[in-house]
């Protein structure tokens, strides 16, 4: 490959490239046609997001600033103009979160009988429920903190809500800071009784109401709402941890007070109230944002969204089509008669629990072993994979410890695993075990057979209804001869393997993927035809997308769907003009990862655990594997030719590193492909 040399111009930055993600999830809320209580849950899920974006990305490049590093990003920017950007975008993304928060949702929910109650507006009944309330469940739990000379600036935990109040200083001095710890273990919102719906108050607001309760004696010039985002990115040195079961159990309660990189505070605080926390938390000016509204909208999801009554103000109920087995077939026998390809949550996930349950219980199975990464609160995988160890069966897992906010739930299940007998190996050192994988190990008449389960998505039943995933049943002895070296691999430390289909990476995985993209460029050169499709949830490694220009410089046609960051820039004259973009966000979140290559006219298809991201390439353990059967092989591919033609949730990204919502031309029919897909979910 003669790589040419690509300059900044030609690189989208990550960060802004995640923000305009977020910015398409805040355009499912902003959409009218979305039922009301969907456009809250996106406006919250978006919100969410941004705390992830602040402690863990925006965390890192103060890292950077911190240490004195001023290195460029691809996109040419040095951190401190990456946070620059960050918050002038940011800042923009958050007005219009709350601007359609007070204009829409709230007054929407209002006209349905669902009401936000101010100070102001509480009716004498309410009133007095409220300070019945709040002395008998509020008032016990309060402890107030105010700061001088003898009383040092507490401690604020990361993403806790509290209230910041300017006490009037009897001296004349400058006034007291104080602060009152918003209770979490308390509901957010408290029901007020009413006649005419439901109506609610904000707790932080009843607790303003009666703050001088807090502050006997002392005169409250201004009482606000403010919440901080601390850095959460575990720092675990792998090399000098004896066990890295207890150092992140450790790190994890470091989470709580890691350096503050945000603080939203209402904005009609007192300036002297902003300053004071400002220069407490050591944060920057830029680093405040004064918020139009409640502060943490995790509410709406979590009390909101789940009121029985108004389902139809959310997506009509769907139930997933069901595996379809023979009389008297087991899972077992049908996965034996033909590999299986589920596509959730269209095809229920159901056969992937059940594959797992039934090797527990089945005598002839032997051995279970199985890569964990996230997995849900109460996993019923994990219940399978204890009653098999507790029944006597071999069982190996590889439970990831470092998957980020997930670390607590798997130490948890770690543990109780190791105490129903199974082996369980907490990741490996300094990579993250990423891969979806779960093989079986049966004794059946003509001799030992395995049974595989490959995966894009994680082990996780409750995701799985929101996620959109394939998963792959086979009996392939390939496939299984080269899982049962992979797993020799992962518990046995032994050199990575050389393995007929299954591609690895750190191992392997890049080379192939440069390699096939590479083959289309030659063919494209010789006057062949080369085409690349492919699906993911992120574009990042510079490697990876100088291939794709080369590719596409020769001719090659690439269509690339990405869902979240992309930092390749499509469309650029001679460069990226055979390479078009587009990202689909609609009611599930698209996760699959697709490659489809040309190959002569073969068509390769594969699926993957891997996005296009140095992470997954370099500092994870992933997975990508064929389909090879041409039915399972050209679903994929009419598949990708569906959510290609979508006009309804998919967005195109320009060369200016914009998106453009696709909208259906003159006379042509609207295609939302989630919705083909729940009506006919063979696709």
């Amino acid at each position: 490959m003669n790589e040419k040399n690509y300059s900044p111009a030609h690189f989208i930055g990550r960060e802004l490239s995640w923000l305009e993600f977020n910015q398409r999830v805040i355009d499912e809320a902003v959409t009218d046609t979305n039922p009301v209580f969907e456009r809250m849950k996106f406006l919250s899920i978006a919100a969410s997001n941004l705390d992830e974006f602040f402690m863990i990305r925006v965390a890192s490049i103060w890292d950077q600033i911190d240490a004195g590093y001023m290195g460029l990003d691809a996109a040419g920017l040095n951190p401190l103009e990456q946070i620059s950007a960050i918050t002038a975008r940011v800042r923009v993304m958050m007005r219009t979160m709350y601007d359609v928060l007070r204009s829409c949702i709230l007054p929407e929910l209002y006209k349905n009988g669902i009401r936000l109650v101010d100070s102001k507006d509480l009716t004498a009944e309410q009133a007095a429920f409220l300070d019945v309330y709040f002395d008998a469940s509020i008032y016990p739990v309060l402890t107030p903190m105010a700061v001088d000379a003898a009383r040092p600036f507490p401690l604020i935990y990361n993403r806790s809500l509290n209230l910041g109040l300017l006490l009037e200083n009897e001296n004349g001095d400058e006034p007291i800071f104080a602060t009152v710890q918003v209770p979490s273990g308390l509901e957010r919102l408290i029901r007020l009784p009413s006649e005419t719906g439901m109506d609610f108050m904000l707790l932080e607001d009843a607790i303003a109401l009666k703050i001088d309760k807090l502050f006997v004696g002392q005169k409250v010039l201004c009482c606000h709402a403010y919440r901080i985002t601390r850095n959460a990115d575990l720092s675990i040195d792998e090399d000098d941890a004896v066990d890295l079961l207890q150092e992140i159990e450790k790190q994890l309660k470091k989470r709580r007070w890691g350096n503050a990189v945000r603080l939203e505070i209402d904005q009609r605080a007192d300036s002297r109230l902003v300053t004071v926390l400002e220069d407490a938390l050591e944060l920057e000016a830029g680093d405040a944002y004064p918020i139009n509204g409640p502060i943490n909208l995790d509410f709406l999801m979590k009390q909101i969204y789940p009121l029985s009554g108004f389902e139809a103000f959310k997506y009509p109920p769907y139930k997933p089509r069901e595996l379809q087995l023979d009389d008297d077939e087991s899972l077992f026998s049908h996965i034996r008669r033909t590999d299986v390809m589920l596509y959730h949550p269209y095809d229920s996930f159901d056969p992937v629990v059940n594959f797992i349950r039934l090797a527990a219980r089945d005598k002839n199975v032997l051995a279970i072993k199985q890569t964990l990464y996230r997995v849900s609160g109460d996993s019923p995988i994990v219940q399978a994979l204890m009653e098999a160890a507790d029944a006597g069966k071999q069982v190996t897992v590889l439970l990831e410890l470092k998957a980020r906010f997930d670390e607590e739930n798997n130490i948890h299940w770690g543990r109780r695993l190791e105490r129903a007998g199974a082996h369980v190996i907490y990741g490996i050192a300094k990579l993250k075990t990423h891969s979806k994988i779960a093989l079986v190990v049966r004794k059946e008449d003509d001799g030992i057979r395995r049974y595989l389960h490959l995966g894009t998505g994680n082990y996780n039943d409750v995701t799985a209804r929101i996620y959109t995933d394939h998963g792959f049943f086979t009996c392939d002895p390939v496939l299984c001869d080269d899982a049962s070296a992979f797993f020799n691999m992962l518990t046995g430390l032994s050199q990575p393997p050389t393995l007929k289909k299954l591609i690895f990476a750190p191992n392997r995985l890049r080379e192939e993927l440069l390699m096939r993209i590479d083959h289309e460029a030659e063919n494209a050169r010789a006057g062949r035809k080369g085409e690349i499709f492919a699906k993911m949830n992120s574009l990042v490694d510079e490697e990876v997308i100088r291939h794709l220009y080369d590719a596409s410089s020769a001719g090659v046609k690439i269509r690339l769907i990405v869902r979240g960051i992309c930092c390749l820039r499509p469309g650029i004259p001679g460069i990226s003009d055979n390479i078009r973009v587009r990202s689909i966000v609609g009611r599930y979140l698209e996760h699959s990862r697709i490659f489809c290559f040309h190959a002569d006219g073969r068509r390769e298809v594969y699926l993957s655990s891997a996005d296009w991201m140095p992470r997954n390439l370099d500092r994870r353990v992933e997975l990508m594997f064929p389909i090879e059967k041409p039915m399972l092989r050209d679903r994929l591919y009419d598949l990708m030719e569906l959510q290609w033609k979508d006009n309804r949730k998919a967005c195109e990204l320009t060369a200016s590193g914009k998106y453009e919502h696709l909208m259906p031309a003159e006379g042509e029919d609207p295609v939302c492909a989630q919705e083909i897909l729940m009506k006919n979910k063979r696709k």
